[in-house]
Formats: structure tokens, sequence, C-alpha cells
């Protein structure tokens, strides 16, 4: 055998396991994975579905040959969701993926008993999901992306950058489900001097930012929510209204400034957790993962057009800065 044969078989065994425990998986069971989502089919949708996807491929599970994926989408329209529940529930699914809070909550009062991933959770303990992260105690696990720093550091941020607002509106898509977070801000607000205008679940996002002009906002700080609109962006923008947002890809999109976890660790961590519960553990032994570290995005060109000056202890502070 020459040395390239040698090194080719090598290359064969080291994908052996994989290919045994694909082979075994399949010969086994054809998994049912259910999946509900509040977004539409947009590309950020889309590839946090593949991500997802994708971890659980390399852990051996295929689509077509050992898993099948029953995928919901609210459309962004959260009345649709307990409907939505209930037919991947009628579909006795071996666990179900729910995407955001109203996704995990709607599923949580359609079953009991079906082991249910909860991914990107701000306040899954405020909202009932789970009684601890470190013991979840029934049938939910998963991830959550709250931080007990974030509020008051977004806001630490926004002052920074625009020392001269008094007046910060608070805009949340899901109030009910965010309380928390919009509690944390209001208080993080009231130790800097600051008022806040509170804009809760708009239904209408221009009305949204007619009320907010009204009211004589000086600065936004948008609410982590499942709902990523490049138009909260470009709304912003027109209204000359220096914004914070805790979705720190909303820099990506022309947002000034971005505070908050990286969220791509969130989608293979729900594959693992997928992984686990179909080899047989319980959702209320699994603890629920929380972000390991918060990132701070900033947007030059955004900040240029807003007439801004992004102080350097705030630069220097930036994992990323967009020019």
């Amino acid at each position: 055998m020459n040395k390239r044969e040698f090194i080719a078989g090598l290359g064969g065994a080291a994908s052996w396991p994989a290919l045994v425990r694909a082979q075994h998986l399949s010969q086994t069971k054809i998994w049912r994975v259910g999946y509900l989502s509040v977004s539409s089919t947009t590309n950020f949708s889309v590839a946090i579905f593949n991500a997802f996807k994708a971890k659980l491929q390399e852990l051996g599970y295929v689509e077509g040959r050992n898993v099948q994926f029953d995928v919901r989408r609210a459309e962004f329209d959260y009345a649709k969701l307990p409907t939505l529940a209930a037919e991947l529930v009628s579909l006795i699914p071996d666990v179900i993926v729910g995407l955001s809070a109203p996704a995990a909550t709607a599923l949580q009062h359609a079953t009991a008993t079906i082991p249910i991933v909860m991914v990107a959770i701000s306040d899954p303990i405020g909202t009932g999901l789970v009684q601890s992260f470190a013991h979840p105690g029934g049938n939910i696990t998963g991830n959550s992306d709250m931080s007990v720093d974030l509020a008051p550091k977004s806001l630490d941020l926004l002052h920074a950058v625009v020392p001269n607002a008094k007046r910060i509106a608070v805009l949340t898509l899901s109030y009910s489900l965010q309380r928390a977070k919009v509690d944390d801000v209001r208080v993080a607000a009231e130790e800097l001097g600051l008022t806040t205008f509170i804009v809760p679940t708009p239904a209408d996002l221009d009305n949204a930012f007619i009320a907010i002009q009204n009211a004589n906002c000086d600065a936004l700080i948008v609410i982590a929510d499942s709902r990523i609109e490049r138009k909260i962006v470009d709304l912003a923008n027109t209204a000359r209204l220096p914004a914070i947002y805790q979705i720190i890809d909303y820099v990506n999109l022309g947002g000034l400034l971005g505070y908050g976890p990286e969220g791509s660790w969130m989608w293979p961590n729900a594959a693992i957790y997928v992984d686990k519960i179909l080899k047989g553990a319980r959702p209320a032994d699994l603890p629920v993962e929380q972000p390991a570290r918060l990132e701070l995005r900033v947007n030059l060109k955004t900040a240029k057009a807003l007439g801004l000056s992004i102080p350097d202890n705030v630069l220097i502070r930036a994992d990323e800065v967009i020019e």
C-alpha cells in the first residue's frame, strides 16, 4: 500500500463512526422532529433552520433517511401559534423545537408530555416555561439569550454615544413575554436619570414611531424579540433616532449600535438538545444553556448619517465595527 492509499484509508476510517451511527439510526427508527417559529421564510429564518439541520446531520440525523421535519411558521401572526402548536402535537413527534418565547409558550399549552426544546428565550423562568435554569422540571429545556447585564450595559453604551438624550423610547414587539426585559431597561434608565417611553406590541410600526416622535424621545432601545425587521432600522434612522438593539444582527442591517449575545450558537445547541432527548434524556434533567458572553457592534456609517461621533471608549470595546 502506498502513502496516498494509506492516507485515504485513514480518511475513510475516520468517517466510519458517523456512517455506522447514521445507518444504525436509520435502521431503528425515523425520528419525527417538530419545529415551530413565529417568523416567515425570510433569509434569516431559513439560515437559522439550516444551521439547526446541519448540526443534526453532523450528529447522524439525515433528513429523508432517519429524521422527518414537520415545520410550522406563524408569519409573524402570533394569533396563529396555538393552532400551529396543536397541529404539531397531533402529529405525535418525538420532540418539538420552539423558536422564541411565543412559540415555546404555545407548545407548552398544547402538550405537557412531548419534549420541547426552546430556543432564544429571554426569560424562561418569568414566562413559566421552566422552574429554574439548572432544573427545568417539566417537558421543556433548551437555551436562553437572557443576561442580567444586558439592560444596564445597553443603556450605558447608548448614554455614552448620546449623552444629551434624556427620554428613551423602548420598543418591544411582544410586551407580555418581554416584561422582565422592559422592567430592567426602566430601572437602568432611572439609575442614569433618564425617563422611558414604552411602546408595547405595536401592530403597526409606522404608528409606533409616530408615537415615539410625538413623545419627544431622544433615543431608542429595541428589546430582543423573535422578529428581525429591517423596517425598524429604517424607521429609526429616518426619524434620526440613535438606537441600540439587543439583537446585534440589526447593526448589519444599518442599526447604529447592537449589544447582546451572538446568536449563532443557539441553533446548533438546540440540535444537541434534540439529540440528547432522542437518546433518552429527560428535558427536566437538562439544564438550560445561557450565553457565555455579550458582544458589541457599531455601525460607523449610520453614526455619520446621524451626525454622531462614536467615543473612543466605546469603539475600543466593540467586537465588530462596520464602516
